[in-house]
C-alpha cells in the first residue's frame, strides 16, 4: 500500500475547523460586548496587551489565526469549484498564497508586540 500525503494536507484544514468552531464564537461575542462598553473584568487592555506580548500569548494567537485562514482558504477553493469555477489550480494558488501572507503578516506583527 502506497503511502499518502494526505493527512499532511488535512491536518491543518481540520485543525482550522475545529479552531474556528471553538474560538471564533467567542471571539465574536467578546468584541461585540467591548464595543457596547461591557468590558469583563480580566479582558481589559492591559491584561490583553500582557497576553498577546507573552510567548504563548503569541503563539495561541497565531495559531487562531493561521489556522483560520487555512481551513477558509479551503472552504473558499471547494464553493469556487461547487459554483462552477473549474480553474482549480488557479484558484486554490490564490487562495492559499492568500493564507500564507496573511498567517506570514499576521507573524509579523505579532512578534513587534
Amino acid at each position: 500500500m502506497a503511502k499518502s500525503n494526505k493527512p499532511v494536507v488535512w491536518f491543518p484544514f481540520a485543525a482550522g475547523g475545529t479552531v474556528i468552531a471553538f474560538f471564533i464564537p467567542v471571539i465574536v461575542v467578546l468584541t461585540f460586548m467591548a464595543a457596547l462598553g461591557h468590558i469583563p473584568p480580566g479582558l481589559g487592555y492591559e491584561k490583553m496587551h500582557a497576553f498577546a506580548g507573552g510567548g504563548l500569548g503569541k503563539l495561541i494567537i497565531f495559531g487562531v489565526i493561521a489556522l483560520s485562514l487555512w481551513s477558509s482558504a479551503h472552504r473558499l477553493r471547494c464553493t469556487c469549484f461547487d459554483f462552477g469555477l473549474r480553474a482549480d489550480t488557479l484558484v486554490a494558488t490564490v487562495l492559499y498564497i492568500g493564507a500564507i501572507v496573511g498567517s506570514l503578516l499576521s507573524a509579523v506583527y505579532l512578534l513587534r508586540i
